[in-house]
């Protein structure tokens, strides 16, 4: 991610997931904290986060 658009499009995708709360990006260090009302599974925030244009990457 390298600009506000693309925080704005993966908040966007991110924030459709059902349960989804709240959506948090660290631009500088393409840091994503998202909060939900339910345990969601990694693939659930991989495919969001896909369809925003981007891949999750792996690692902690």
């Amino acid at each position: 991610m390298t600009c506000g658009h693309c925080v704005a499009s993966v908040t966007e995708e991110l924030s459709e997931v059902p349960g989804v709360t709240g959506v948090e990006v660290e631009l500088s260090s393409g840091t994503v904290t998202v909060t939900s009302s339910r345990p969601l599974t990694d693939d659930e925030v991989a495919a969001a986060v896909a369809e925003a244009g981007y891949a999750v990457a792996s690692g902690s």
